[in-house]
């Protein structure tokens, strides 16, 4: 039986069996079992997106991410030995949210391997999933050089990556629709507000109303909330999360 057939016997109907197919869910569902096609995906969608929020954390936090290199083979090997032994098969499904367990999981694993990290040599595993390390790097040099905290540069990082996914799945559903040019030019008033879009000017440049231009700029708004809390969704265990989580990640911004 696939792990997504598991998670529907064991949900109810209606929205709660719709919540229990996530990424986060499919994972926990599985436990140890990595081999299914659709737990693996799910995986490694979360690793995707919640990579570099590690990286930052390593790098910040200095012990053995004195480099970029070695911040990239802290992570890597982290994700590789999440995967060999197994450490989702004892998950406390209670707390339900990855960006607890994820940062539980790293510390733990950094305070158990630091001996066996300095001593291994780089290249010796294949990395879990392909990343642009220079790309982290140029990305972790732009951040604030203040007192953040480990915790709080991998808490901003995470709330970061959530919304970057959000802008990500707003963006191709723009281009799906032929709507690119659209979007492109009434985007700000997602991160700068409703009165960063020069409505005149965008309703010029692409042969609209004005009044066209704020109806789809209050329904770019609305699917970006709608998107945002789905994103929030697939990482968290139950509905009753969702709203709770969107709060943090807002106050770690």
């Amino acid at each position: 039986m696939s792990v997504s057939s598991r998670i529907k016997q064991t949900s109810s109907c209606g929205a709660k069996a719709h919540f229990a197919a996530t990424r986060w869910s499919l994972v926990l569902a599985a436990g140890g079992d990595h081999d299914a096609t659709d737990t693996r995906r799910a995986l490694e969608e979360l690793i995707q997106a919640y990579w570099f929020p590690l990286y930052a954390f390593v790098r910040r936090q200095g012990t053995l991410g004195e480099t970029p290199a070695a911040a990239e083979d802290v992570v890597q090997e982290f994700f590789a030995r999440m995967l060999e032994k197994k450490y989702l098969a004892q998950v406390d499904r209670s707390k339900g949210k990855f960006r607890s367990f994820l940062l539980a999981a790293v510390k733990h694993f950094l305070s158990k391997e630091r001996d066996k990290l300095r001593t291994q040599k780089r290249g010796g595993r294949q990395a879990v999933i392909a990343l642009d390390a220079l790309d982290a790097e140029a990305r972790y040099a732009i951040e604030p050089a203040d007192g953040m905290t480990p915790d709080r540069i991998f808490e901003r990082q995470w709330a970061l990556a959530v919304l970057a996914q959000v802008l990500g799945r707003l963006r191709m559903e723009h281009a799906q629709a032929g709507k690119t040019r659209l979007y492109e030019a009434i985007e700000p008033c997602l991160t700068q507000g409703a009165q960063a879009v020069n409505y005149g000017q965008v309703s010029r440049e692409l042969g609209m109303t004005e009044g066209a231009v704020r109806v789809a700029v209050h329904r770019l708004r609305r699917r970006y909330r709608d998107l945002l809390r789905d994103e929030i969704a697939q990482t968290v265990n139950s509905p009753g999360q969702v709203e709770e989580e969107i709060s943090y990640l807002l106050n770690c911004l």
